[in-house]
């Protein structure tokens, strides 16, 4: 495989291997990539699994033409990147190795030798020449090892990104990228969300157009997609909106119960509903549905005053993994001492910012009216947001909704007659209630006063306590005049035709334009409301909540200058411009402080 003029792939693929590091089912095999960089010196990246010696070096010489190489950089540790690393010497032995000090470290409890005289040690922005190739060396501990280093290729703009963007299945097979990644970054690299995006913090100030993993696929385009679901999948949120129910039955009644609450949450609009038996299903396909949809059903019996261990296995799962940002609601069964819900909403305590349904099902050995009853409140409180959304189960005149005012955050949207936008203020005020009019602050020099200007229509959207930053990003940090905002998603609609978003929301309000004030710098909308709806109970966000939960704290440590107070851009620098703009979220020098 060609991938550049210059770099080539020499990995294998592996077709014997059915459980990967010992666990993870992979019917359509592994491979294990490698790489050769050709220059004026040659380097391979990274060696392949013990079992594919010969392979490996063969593909090494087929593309090398009679050269040899000059470097074997070592990303990642684990035996099936480093199995290699004596052989390829063996072969080679004017070679050196390049890689991190942990690395070399490893390799004495590996192969018992440190290599010292031919390697070198590299670490955080060291550097390396091919000749016309630069390579610069990023460190990546914890993703998902302490010794792995990435490597960024200049000249030919790619990352070597080690196990990251890597997924099951060998590369001549050929199936969807998604699901394989997916499970395999929830199943290996899940628990180290917090690494991951300090890493694509780092990738996102280098001009990628490739991304070469040790598993999988070259990826050459519409990289933005995958970095976009590494952001998502290492935030923890939830990639869709959708319920899984995960359930263990011993003689059948709890499945009765599971079938019968997946029929009702179909009924009621939920947009997919995902069923996991978890004593017959594949443990970690089960585990990355967690993950990818929005809320989960636990249900279970009482098992010798516990829960059914298949229960209790996904749950470690779960937690090993950080669960977190999900609605979860539990489903109970016992004969005479029903004690699964408490033990399993125990095993959850250390999860962060789950809400739990209010209705808990209790089961007695088999359905009656009582837990069917309660079947329908959960199914009923799981959909409240998708029966809100759709036009025919809406309560559109719901002026409660005008509760969730206060000085929080919103994003208001808007249409320009060509696209959907949207900008995040914290300027709403309900004025008065009889008729309701509500007013809405703007800057002028946001592109979303200009179209409200001109249509007279916006809708508020009242943002929840679990919106993530890249709400604030996407909506506050880039304008709509340049960027469609809603160019990724479905979107959802109100009666005046304008977009109201389906996640991070607890009501919106459709509002039309009667009064406008000029307040200089910015505009007053005074406006009617023509619908509101609210979508969950979920808590509104306040401006101090963002700033205290949401808003990733800046990294100033060792730098002199002024940090952006909206977004934590950093600007070095002994004095900061009076006319400065903050790259990022577009606010002035006025919104920055001194760094202490």
């Amino acid at each position: 495989m060609i991938i550049t003029n210059d770099v080539k792939y020499v990995g294998v693929n592996d077709h014997k291997v059915d459980l990967f590091e010992g666990q993870y089912v992979v019917p359509n095999g592994m491979s294990y990539n490698s790489y050769a960089i050709i220059d004026e010196k040659i380097a391979i990246m990274d060696t392949v699994d013990a079992a594919f010696t010969h392979e490996w070096l063969d593909n090494i010489q087929n593309v090398l033409g009679g050269r040899t190489p000059d470097y074997l950089i070592v990303q990642h540790m684990e035996p099936d990147h480093s199995a290699n690393i004596v052989n390829f010497l063996k072969v080679y032995p004017d070679a050196t190795v390049v890689s991190s000090a942990k690395a070399f470290s490893m390799m004495k409890n590996f192969f018992g030798t440190e290599f010292e005289d031919n390697r070198v040690i590299v670490g955080e922005g060291s550097t390396l020449s091919l000749g016309k190739h630069n390579l610069t060396f990023v460190t990546a501990p914890m993703v998902h090892w302490p010794e792995v280093i990435v490597t960024y290729d200049s000249t030919d703009k790619i990352l070597f990104s080690a196990d990251g963007f890597g997924k099951f299945g060998a590369l001549d097979v050929n199936e969807p990228w998604i699901d394989e990644a997916r499970r395999y970054y929830i199943g290996i690299v899940g628990k180290y969300g917090a690494q991951v995006q300090s890493l694509l913090k780092k990738a996102g100030g280098l001009d990628i157009g490739i991304i070469c993993p040790l598993h999988g696929p070259v990826l050459t385009e519409n990289l933005g997609y995958y970095l976009g679901l590494y952001n998502t999948w290492s935030g923890y949120q939830p990639e869709e909106e959708g319920i899984v129910i995960a359930y263990t039955s011993v003689y059948g009644n709890t499945k009765k119960a599971v079938l019968r609450l997946a029929e009702k949450l179909a009924a009621n609009g939920c947009p997919k509903v995902v069923l996991h038996d978890l004593a017959r299903g594949d443990m970690s396909a089960a585990t990355a549905d967690a993950f990818k949809y929005s809320k989960l059903v636990l249900a279970t019996t009482t098992y010798n005053a516990d829960i059914f261990p298949f229960m209790r296995e996904f749950i470690d799962h779960l937690t090993e993994r950080n669960f977190s940002n999900r609605t979860v609601a539990l489903i109970e069964n016992g004969s005479w001492a029903p004690l699964a819900a408490k033990v399993m909403r125990g095993m959850l305590e250390g999860c962060k910012n789950l809400t739990y349904a209010d209705t808990t099902v209790k089961i007695l050995s088999a359905l009656n009216e009582d837990s069917i009853n309660q079947i329908n409140a959960l199914a009923d409180e799981l959909c409240m947001e998708y029966l809100a959304q759709q036009d025919s189960t809406a309560n559109k005149n719901d002026m409660t909704a005008l509760f969730n005012i206060g000085y929080g955050l919103y994003v208001v949207t808007s249409n320009d007659g060509k696209k959907d936008n949207g900008l995040i203020v914290n300027t709403v005020t309900q004025v008065t209630n009889t008729p309701n009019r509500v007013a809405v602050t703007i800057n002028k020099e946001n592109y979303s006063h200009h179209v409200i200007k001109q249509t007279g229509i916006m809708n508020i959207n009242c943002l929840t306590v679990d919106a993530p930053f890249n709400v604030f990003e996407s909506f506050g940090f880039v304008s709509g005049r340049n960027v469609d905002k809603f160019a990724n998603c479905e979107p959802l609609r109100s009666d005046n035709g304008l977009v109201f978003l389906p996640r991070y929301i607890n009501s919106f309000m459709s509002l039309k334009v009667e009064q406008y004030i000029d307040l200089d710098t910015h505009g007053m909308f005074i406006c009617s409301v023509t619908e509101a709806r609210v979508l969950s109970d979920r808590e509104t966000m306040t401006y101090t909540y963002y700033f205290d939960n949401v808003k990733p704290k800046p990294e100033t440590d060792g730098k002199k200058g002024y940090v952006c107070k909206i977004c934590g851009y950093v600007y070095e620098g002994d004095d900061l411009p009076d006319d400065f703009i903050c790259p990022l979220c577009k606010h002035g020098a006025a919104d920055f402080e001194e760094i202490k």
